[in-house]
């Protein structure tokens, strides 16, 4: 009987993973019907660019969602981490490398907040980060003083001008990102703990496993990636700007949900999540392409996430069933 249950969940992870494959393939297919303009080369460049944000975005939000918290700060990270790398490169005159130094840390340092309040004084994730959001955008609109801050230095724009086998060096850095998340969620002892302390807390600290500090470690890498997602944004538009990341959330946790990571932790994977982040890219584009209003981008974003929501605590409720 155990057999069959152990043979029965593993179909059903592959049915999920194939199931977003098939409705990728599907929409590529009647995108490519209905615009000719979407599968040229100049198209599909610019998808994979504005994706590498996302991604990365998507990437540390991934390892808060599997804790089983939820991260609504990190379009706002990215912003002010940007601003004031930015503004020591471009108004001090410090070394490019400083300022993305900076970035990093300022990145980190909201990650380390954010853990820190969840863990230390028990306060919902949803709140804590919802008030990190406020107070970095804050943060962003008195330092620029709602200004642009530019140019960005040439070492930067080798990314998006730099090409590796036709495809822009940018996207094939966001790989290796997507590569050492995905060893470190799977291939390391810290892995398993984000897995466990999102499977149940409890059950995790009895194993030995310092819960707290695991929490703080996902946050941290939440913040971290935010911080690097501002850097590539800013690398694109050769700026760092004020509304930077503004709505990007949603974004990042759709692509993450879509991509079967469960909203009560404890499951998700780095493929799953760039499968929701290449879905979600492509409704963008083909709003932009069918010359949609913006604003149904926004509803089809909204109604996505409902699905992937619906279809997660489905697979929670099958899952006790067959335990």
């Amino acid at each position: 009987m155990q057999q069959i249950k152990t043979k029965s969940g593993q179909l059903g992870q592959i049915l999920d993973k194939m199931g977003l494959f098939l409705v990728l393939l599907v929409f590529i297919i009647v995108m490519s019907v209905l615009t000719p303009s979407f599968l040229t080369w100049n198209n599909l460049r610019n998808l994979l660019i504005q994706s590498t944000i996302l991604c990365t975005l998507s990437l540390g939000v991934t390892f808060v969602i599997i804790t089983g918290g939820i991260d609504l700060s990190v379009g706002s990270v990215e912003a002010v981490a940007s601003a004031i790398g930015m503004a020591l490169i471009v108004k001090t005159g410090f070394p490019p490398f400083v300022g993305v130094l900076v970035m990093l840390a300022v990145g980190i340092a909201f990650g380390i907040i954010n853990g820190s309040l969840v863990t230390q004084f028990r306060i919902p994730p949803m709140i804590v980060t919802l008030a990190t959001m406020s107070i970095a955008r804050g943060i962003v609109l008195v330092f620029t003083n709602s200004a642009n801050i530019g140019p960005v230095p040439r070492a930067f724009t080798v990314l998006t001008s730099s090409y590796v086998i036709g495809i822009p060096l940018i996207v094939w850095v966001v790989v290796i990102f997507c590569i050492i998340a995905w060893i470190c969620l799977s291939k390391t002892a810290f892995g398993r703990s984000i897995y466990a302390v999102g499977g149940s807390e409890l059950a995790a600290k009895l194993a030995g496993i310092r819960t707290k500090r695991i929490i703080i470690m996902a946050y941290m890498i939440s913040g971290l990636c935010a911080a690097i997602a501002g850097l590539l944004l800013t690398i694109r538009l050769e700026s760092a700007g004020p509304n930077a990341g503004d709505g990007v959330e949603m974004n990042a946790i759709a692509a993450v949900v879509v991509g079967g990571t469960s909203l009560s932790g404890g499951r998700g994977t780095v493929l799953g999540t760039v499968l929701g982040v290449i879905l979600i890219s492509l409704v963008s584009n083909a709003v932009n392409l069918l010359g949609v209003p913006p604003a149904w981008d926004k509803i089809v974003k909204g109604v996505v996430i409902i699905i992937a929501a619906l279809l997660d605590a489905n697979r929670n409720r099958i899952g006790k069933r067959s335990r």
